[in-house]
């Protein structure tokens, strides 16, 4: 059973609230959980991809858990793209994050 983060960005507090029934949230848009199986991990993504349809254009979750069957060792789920805005400074091109 491996560690299972959370990330989000601009969700609805229903989205939040479901989240922080299943994990620990960490800091704020963060939540963990060190021994989510691969069951429950399944359908608390079911449960945020059916739900990330009625969130705004800005949001964004981001699943993240220890995969040893991937050559990364790492699986990954997202929904949406976190909003962001590109910027120069000392002639490099950055990006940020918007708050």
């Amino acid at each position: 059973m491996p560690m299972t983060v959370v990330v989000t960005v601009n969700v609805s507090g229903r989205v939040r609230g479901f989240l922080a029934s299943c994990m620990l949230q960490v800091a704020p848009g963060v939540y963990t959980s060190p021994r989510m199986s691969g069951a429950v991990r399944e359908r608390v993504e079911a449960v945020l991809r059916n739900w990330f349809g009625h969130e705004s254009t800005e949001a964004s979750i981001l699943m993240t858990w220890a995969d040893t069957t991937r050559p990364e060792g790492q699986g990954l789920v997202t929904f949406g793209t976190p909003p962001y805005d590109l910027m120069e400074y000392d002639g490099l091109v950055l990006s940020t994050l918007r708050s």
